[in-house]
């Protein structure tokens, strides 16, 4: 007989045991096994939910999410006021029709965000070629525009989606500098 088989006095012992009721094996092991379906079940709801509330917010274009055209052109009212009091960055806007400048850009944004507007306006390298910008100046402005975002309480999510939509322009930008 191999060394590992229990010999009949355990096997006794134990049926014994188990006849008393001393051993509740089985009960124990239903109700640890019970707490952990619970546990793979309110896991499984958790992540079912966290799943219906962010296909819910992909359903919504981010057009939507920031607002819609009156928070975009609230924004960029907002970005030209800060534009104006910053030394460094208003020189590049001293011969700029601002009117234009301000529907083009809301434009720009609109389009880019999937809004129903498309931007017709001048392509980025020739509008910004030969003006002598520097990261600075460019990351002067981002930093501008999120901050406007931020004023009209546009969510840290939608913020960081535009302007990730709108850094590939920056090769565009700075490329004839």
């Amino acid at each position: 007989m191999p060394a590992y088989l229990p010999n009949a006095a355990a096997i006794f012992h134990f049926r014994q045991l188990s006849k008393r009721g001393a051993m509740s094996f089985p009960h124990k092991y239903n109700r640890t096994h019970r707490g952990l379906i619970a546990v793979i079940f309110a896991t499984i709801a958790i992540t079912l939910a966290g799943c219906t509330h962010q296909s819910a917010t992909q359903s919504t274009t981010l057009y939507e999410r920031l607002g819609g055209q009156g928070t975009i052109d609230t924004v960029v009212e907002n970005l030209l006021y800060r534009i104006a009091d910053d030394l460094e960055v208003v020189v590049f806007f001293a011969n700029t029709n601002i009117d234009l400048f301000a529907e083009s850009l809301a434009s720009q944004l609109c389009d880019v965000s999937d809004g129903p507007c498309r931007y017709e306006g001048t392509p980025m390298g020739r509008a910004h070629q030969h003006m002598g910008l520097t990261d600075a100046h460019f990351n002067r402005l981002v930093e501008h525009l999120d901050a406007a975002m931020q004023a009209q309480g546009i969510a840290l999510g939608a913020r960081n989606e535009l302007l990730g939509r709108l850094a590939p322009m920056y090769a565009d930008v700075m490329r004839l500098q």
